[in-house]
């Protein structure tokens, strides 16, 4: 962060920060959301090299950054919503959580899940798609939707108290009391 940027960032938060929550409360409809997009274009405001020669220059900045944060929150939601849709997903019903064999207990902890990492899990492991087909359908890269995958897999064996084992991973088979061999 750049040297001065507190006694800017401060005076900003003091004086104009139920404006810039009502600003960003038109934008999103919620306060809950506004003051979660004021403290995120804070954040991308203050951290980069941006210097403001006056606290209206920093409010003036700080308000671009919070439309321009909600103009790509709404399209990331609606790429998001067309990839499920061209999946042809749909909320999970009784007659899919069947069809698949889930219980209950597994859509319920699906909910607790972060909207990516719900995602991807489903894709991945109830729909079996691969990684690739998952990242162009919800526009993520690889990487992204192996890390939203595996955290939202690790959050549903601990909601559910299970583990899960990966194929990728190599096979440990307990041998004796005292000799573990490693298969791959």
């Amino acid at each position: 962060m750049s040297p001065g940027w507190d006694g800017v960032l401060e005076q900003l938060v003091r004086e104009r920060y139920p404006r810039l929550v009502g600003h960003a409360m038109l934008l999103v409809g919620s306060r809950h959301d506004a003051q979660d997009l004021v403290q995120e274009a804070l954040v991308a405001t203050f951290s980069g090299r941006a210097r403001f020669a006056s606290i209206g220059q920093a409010e003036q900045y700080v308000r671009r950054t919070i439309v321009t944060r909600s103009i790509d929150e709404s399209r990331r939601r609606n790429r998001e919503r067309a990839a499920l849709t061209r999946l042809g997903s749909r909320p999970v019903g009784e007659a899919v959580v069947e069809e698949r064999g889930l219980g209950a207990d597994v859509v319920r902890a699906l909910q607790q899940l972060a909207p990516r990492e719900r995602a991807c899990v489903v894709l991945r492991q109830v729909e079996d798609l691969s990684v690739r087909d998952t990242a162009a359908a919800l526009g993520l890269s690889e990487g992204a939707v192996k890390r939203y995958t595996s955290d939202g897999t690790a959050k549903l064996d601990a909601a559910l108290g299970t583990t899960t084992t990966h194929q990728e991973h190599a096979a440990v088979r307990l041998v004796d009391s005292r000799e573990v061999r490693h298969e791959l």
